[in-house]
C-alpha cells in the first residue's frame, strides 16, 4: 500500500465512516512501529512506548470521526494523540504522591522545636500582614490552600501571568523580611 498523505487521510475515513478492519489494520501496521520509536526516542521505555502507541491507534479507532483531513494530515494527527498520551501519563506520575516502602518511626518533638515552630509561624504571619492584599490573598491561595495558579487566575479573575508576578513579588519581600539578622543563631 502507498502510504501517500491522501492515502493516509481515507483510511482515517474509511474507520470514521464504515468502521472499517482493513483500513485500521493497515494505519496500524504503518504508524504503530512509528509511534513507539517516536515515543521511545521522547524518554519512554520500551513497554511504555509500546503500550502508548496500541492506545493512541486505538483512540484513532474510537475517535476517527473527529479527524479533519483540512485542519491536518494523518501524520500529524495521530502523533499529536500519541504525544498527548506521553504527556497526560507524565502528568499523573508527577502528581502521584511518593510513596515510603517502608513507614520510618517519627520522632516525638522536643519542646524546643514546638516553640522554633510556633516562632516562625508568628514571623510568617508578621511578614504576610506586611504584604498588599493581593500578593497576601495569592500566596494564600497557593502556599495555604494548594491551589494552582491556573485555578488561583480563574478564580480571582486575573491573567495567570498577573498571578505569578504576585507570587514572586511576594516571595522576595517575605524572604527579604525573613531573612534572619547577622546576629541570630549565634549561642
Amino acid at each position: 500500500m502507498s502510504s501517500g498523505r491522501e492515502d493516509l487521510d481515507r483510511l482515517i475515513v474509511a474507520i470514521a465512516v464504515d468502521r472499517d478492519r482493513e483500513a485500521f489494520a493497515a494505519l496500524f501496521a504503518h504508524f504503530a512501529p512509528r509511534l513507539k520509536a517516536y515515543l521511545m526516542r521522547s524518554g519512554a521505555t520500551d513497554a511504555a512506548a509500546e503500550e502508548f502507541a496500541q492506545d493512541a491507534m486505538l483512540t484513532v479507532w474510537r475517535k476517527a470521526d473527529l479527524f479533519d483531513g483540512a485542519r491536518a494530515g494523518a501524520a500529524t494527527w495521530i502523533f499529536t494523540i500519541a504525544r498527548n498520551r506521553r504527556l497526560d501519563a507524565l502528568r499523573r506520575e508527577a502528581r502521584a504522591p511518593q510513596l515510603e516502602l517502608a513507614p520510618r518511626p517519627e520522632d516525638p518533638e522536643r519542646p524546643d522545636q514546638l516553640l522554633e515552630g510556633a516562632e516562625d509561624a508568628e514571623r510568617v504571619r508578621h511578614a504576610m500582614k506586611s504584604l498588599n492584599p493581593d500578593q497576601a490573598e495569592v500566596l494564600r491561595l497557593s502556599f495555604f490552600l494548594d491551589q494552582p495558579h491556573s485555578e488561583i487566575a480563574e478564580r480571582l479573575g486575573l491573567p495567570l501571568g498577573t498571578v505569578k508576578s504576585r507570587i514572586r513579588k511576594a516571595m522576595i519581600k517575605l524572604r527579604v523580611i525573613l531573612q534572619p539578622s547577622s546576629g541570630e543563631g549565634l549561642a
